[in-house]
C-alpha cells in the first residue's frame, strides 16, 4: 500500500478534541451541514425547492464539448464544479484517514451522480457528465490536501480542519443571506405554477411586444 494511493492514518490529530482541533463529532456535523448546503446549491441554486417541467430536462453525456442541446463547458464552470467537492474530500480525509484515494474518488463520483440524477428527475437543471468528472477531481483534490497536511504533522492538519470548517460555515451564512436578500433570483418559467415553455415564448430577460 503506497503513500501516494492511501490517506495514511498516522496521528489522527484533526479528529481529536483538544482545544483548537475540531473533534470527530464536530467534523461529522459539519459534513452533514456541507452536504445539505451542496444539495441546496446544486439542485435548487439557493432558491426555495421547486419542480421544473419535463420538457426542460437536459442530459449531456459527452463531457466538456458542445452537443445538440447543450453548449461546451466553460473553464469557470469546470473550476466551480471542482471547487464544490473539495470540502467533501477534506472531510472524508479527516474522518476516514485509512481510506485509499480511489475510495474517496468513488464517494465523490457517487455524490455527484446522485445530484445529477436528482436534477434530471426533478427537471431543475442540466445533467452533465462534465460535472461528475469535475466534482470527482475536486473530491480527490480535497483528500490530497489532507494527505499533504498529514506529512507535515498535526499542526498542518489542524489548519486544514479549521479552514474547511470556517469555509463551510461562511458558505452557509453567505447562501442564507443571499436567499433572503433582494438579489435573490428565481429560475425563469420553471418554478411552481408556471406553464411549460412554448415555441413563441420570448427568452428570459427579453421583453415581449
Amino acid at each position: 500500500m503506497s503513500a501516494t494511493s492511501t490517506i495514511p492514518a498516522g496521528d489522527d490529530a484533526a479528529t481529536r478534541t483538544p482545544a483548537g482541533r475540531p473533534g470527530r463529532t464536530a467534523l461529522t456535523a459539519l459534513l452533514v451541514v456541507y452536504l445539505a448546503l451542496l444539495v441546496w446549491v446544486v439542485v435548487w441554486k439557493v432558491e426555495m425547492p421547486w419542480l421544473g417541467h419535463p420538457e426542460r430536462r437536459t442530459l449531456k453525456l459527452v463531457p466538456f464539448v458542445a452537443t445538440a442541446r447543450a453548449g461546451a463547458s466553460t473553464a469557470s464552470e469546470v473550476a466551480a464544479n471542482v471547487a464544490l467537492l473539495v470540502p467533501l474530500g477534506v472531510y472524508l480525509g479527516l474522518l476516514q484517514p485509512w481510506r485509499r484515494l480511489p475510495w474517496v474518488a468513488g464517494v465523490a463520483a457517487g455524490t455527484s451522480l446522485a445530484l445529477e440524477a436528482v436534477q434530471y428527475a426533478l427537471a431543475v437543471g442540466s445533467s452533465d457528465v462534465t460535472d461528475v468528472v469535475a466534482n470527482t477531481a475536486g473530491g480527490l483534490a480535497g483528500a490530497a490536501v489532507v494527505l499533504a497536511a498529514r506529512r507535515h504533522g498535526p499542526r498542518a492538519l489542524r489548519v486544514v480542519a479549521r479552514v474547511c470548517a470556517t469555509a463551510t460555515l461562511a458558505a452557509v451564512a453567505s447562501c442564507a443571506a443571499f436567499a433572503v436578500s433582494p438579489l435573490q433570483y428565481g429560475a425563469p418559467d420553471v418554478g411552481p405554477g408556471t406553464s411549460p415553455p412554448r415555441e413563441s415564448a420570448p427568452r428570459a430577460g427579453t421583453h415581449g411586444p
